[in-house]
């Protein structure tokens, strides 16, 4: 927790014989929660898996923030403090939520292991990037891109990426790997062009 030191007032002068007029206060202190680690770099290249990913999950909402508020179906959930553990029944049951589509287990041990203490969008790519890396992809994402040996080292964490076979390891419907590639490709140039 910040420390908040007391702000001293300014001083009015005794001997004047008129009252020295009210000085503005400066703002009080606000005590501002410490940003949770971010053990992951965020370069183009990731922020454009990142947002391959939403896409493929149906999350990426043009870009928009709201896409770190999807539940499984679609719908949004109101706070980003914790994962919202909303059981959603559509085709399937789920209570998947946010921008990757967390399982709250998954969330759970990812949120312990990373020390994250709340759902928000730079909790929840730290959270994906740890995925990615616990199933050995991120390195060699790094070194060669957006491939298909990539999406299927992925494809047991996320069910709308296509195995080397081409379908879902889980036979849920999956995008392809030309589209996936396709937006991979385009999202890289926005984050390169941004920075």
């Amino acid at each position: 927790m910040a420390t908040v030191l007391p702000i001293p007032r300014p001083a009015t002068a005794v001997s004047s014989p008129r009252p020295m007029p009210e000085l503005p206060q400066p703002p009080q202190a606000v005590a501002v929660r410490p940003a949770d680690p971010a053990p992951y770099a965020l370069t183009p290249e990731r922020r454009a898996l990142l947002d391959t990913l939403r896409y493929a999950e149906g999350t990426w909402k043009n870009g928009s923030p709201d896409g770190y508020r999807v539940l499984y179906g679609g719908g949004l959930f109101d706070t980003l403090e914790r994962h919202p553990e909303i059981v959603v029944h559509q085709r399937y049951t789920s209570a998947a939520a946010g921008a990757y589509q967390f399982l709250p287990a998954t969330w759970e041990a990812v949120a312990r292991q990373l020390g994250l203490s709340s759902f928000e969008p730079h909790n929840q790519d730290q959270a994906a990037l740890h995925l990615i890396e616990r199933r050995g992809a991120l390195q060699l994402f790094d070194r060669t891109g957006l491939n298909a040996d990539v999406l299927a080292r992925l494809a047991p964490e996320w069910a709308s990426l296509p195995a080397h076979h081409g379908g879902s390891y889980y036979g849920q419907p999956v995008k392809s790997r030309q589209e996936l590639v396709a937006f991979y490709d385009s999202a890289l140039a926005r984050h390169e062009n941004a920075g």
